[in-house]
């Protein structure tokens, strides 16, 4: 499926950090080219060839190597064909190296661009605003059934849609914060703070702090988000944030929390202008964010008088946490090694 999708859009896949074993290759090369022999449908000089792509000069360049195999037409039995695979003279065995995920890569930030077709760097503002159509309407639409069907065979499935509906309008908002949904910026911040407000989320605070984890990403002290604590910092916290921060599933549902108040460590609000998140020139920013949050908050509690909070809990509040749940995890394996942990730094120094 990924071969299918990068062939698709013309990418070329990047060089392994660290090359395969090659014994499970070249036994079953040779496995397959001893069958070809005996049937008949290949010359005992053919070789097979692996193509792979591989960085040089900062470009891509095709090479193949070829497993270059000579073996009797006669073959007796598998048994004897496994023997004299196994057997097979002049091919090097590799052990798998380690991967250091603290080593560089073998390729610039360059090369990666160079990869990419041209046209995947085109903006389109009409191609992103109907994905915005799409997923508001799917929304609303999700809303009215349930709202509409109110049963409580259906009231679960609905969560589940509709926190995942959140979750996208989230991406879209983000998309906006990047400045990838469109070349224009005020289209970009108008979109965003329909989007991330609707959700609860400070548009600005939130892409400015967003910019700052991308520039000191795997930074232990400059790092916005998803960082480790400090032995000091960690000892300083009350056995309450200890538990809400470390004990599953409290840490998926902590974006809120990281809102209002940052990571433990630091200071600040993503809704306060004078926080140390922002500098004096984005202040205005920072207070339209606020207000349109405000906004929002304010409509879900005139909601709850109007269709009572009940009803407004299992419409948009359940779906919430739905979304938050989906935000946290998503992040932390954004962030995080499965069996290799990623590295982190302090200065220039590999501390993991």
């Amino acid at each position: 499926m990924a071969t299918w999708v990068l062939s698709e859009c013309g990418l070329k896949p990047l060089p392994r950090l660290f090359p395969r074993p090659r014994t499970e290759a070249v036994s079953r090369t040779n496995s397959l080219k001893l069958r070809l022999l005996h049937a008949g449908k290949i010359s005992s000089s053919a070789d097979l060839r692996f193509p792979y792509v591989n960085f040089s000069n900062g470009c891509f360049r095709e090479r193949s190597w070829g497993f270059k195999v000579s073996a009797p037409y006669g073959v007796d039995s598998i048994e004897g064909e496994e023997e004299r695979t196994n057997g097979v003279t002049g091919i090097e065995h590799e052990e798998e190296a380690e991967f250091d995920p603290g080593a560089p890569p073998p390729f610039k930030l360059a090369d990666i661009r160079a990869a990419i077709p041209k046209h995947c760097w085109v903006k389109d503002p009409w191609k992103s605003m109907s994905y915005v159509v799409r997923d508001v309407a799917l929304v609303f639409g999700l809303a009215a059934a349930a709202a509409y069907l109110n049963n409580w065979i259906v009231w679960p499935l609905y969560w589940a849609a509709q926190g995942t509906m959140f979750w996208a309008l989230f991406v879209l908002g983000h998309d906006c914060g990047h400045g990838s949904f469109s070349n224009n910026p005020k289209l970009n911040s108008v979109v965003g703070h329909l989007l991330h407000s609707s959700i609860l989320v400070p548009y600005h605070g939130w892409r400015i702090s967003h910019r700052t984890h991308h520039q000191n990403h795997g930074h232990v002290e400059n790092d916005e988000s998803w960082h480790p604590l400090s032995e000091k910092i960690y000892r300083s916290l009350d056995s309450i944030t200890r538990t809400l921060r470390f004990t599953v599933p409290f840490p998926m549902l902590a974006y809120p929390v990281y809102l209002w108040t940052r990571s433990p460590g630091k200071t600040g609000s993503h809704f306060h202008p004078d926080s140390d998140l922002f500098v004096p020139n984005e202040r205005k920013d920072v207070i339209t964010s606020t207000v349109c949050w405000s906004a929002m908050a304010a409509l879900l509690v005139g909601l709850s008088f109007v269709m009572g909070p009940i009803q407004l809990l299992k419409l948009y509040g359940i779906p919430y946490w739905i979304f938050v749940m989906w935000l946290d995890f998503v992040t932390y394996l954004h962030h995080h090694g499965h069996e290799e942990k990623l590295p982190w730094y302090r200065g220039k120094v590999n501390i993991s």
